[in-house]
């Protein structure tokens, strides 16, 4: 494989790592928030910030944490036929489904852009009695899908190194 999809490979690999070991801890970070929810119910005045931040720590979980499943090959699979096959027929599927998988990606982040676009130019916010800013989640919804596209990119080059007969 030509050494700039090698760097490639090992620097989208390398932050995604990096961002996914981090997006693992916001899952206490959510459980605080759900705790102190609870707490607040039962001992105080109800807070009305708990629904929707946790919502939001959970999608922040949820979408940043999606490149390093894809890398740590933790995504589910249809395990039917595929267990089956030999791991070069296995990278032969992979590649060729991984393109819907950076297609339906790029359809997410375009409609994903332009929301956060619109949130930015009229101030938008939830509709709660809250009434947090909704930028914040939509532009990490945003860096989340760009790190997905990276990353199945990335796949989709190891793949070909697999069905060359190279591991990268």
């Amino acid at each position: 494989m030509p050494r700039a999809i090698e760097l490639y490979v090992r620097y989208v690999e390398a932050v995604n790592y990096r961002i996914g070991r981090v997006a693992m801890y916001l899952i206490f970070v959510l459980v605080g928030i759900l705790l102190w929810s609870s707490i607040s119910k039962t001992f105080f005045l109800p807070s009305l910030w708990t629904l929707e931040m946790a919502q939001f720590m959970m999608v922040a979980y949820y979408i940043l944490g999606g490149p390093y499943s894809i890398q740590l090959d933790a995504n589910v699979r249809m395990d039917l036929v595929y267990g089956s096959w030999s791991p070069r027929t296995k990278a032969w599927v992979d590649a060729f489904s991984v393109l819907f998988l950076i297609y339906f990606l790029g359809v997410l982040l375009y409609g994903g852009l332009n929301s956060t676009i619109y949130s930015l130019e009229y101030g938008e916010r939830s509709p709660t009695a809250w009434r947090p800013y909704l930028w914040p989640i939509k532009i990490t919804m945003c860096v989340g899908i760009v790190l997905m596209i990276l990353q199945a990119i990335a796949e989709f080059f190891k793949d070909i190194g697999r069905i060359r007969g190279v591991q990268l």
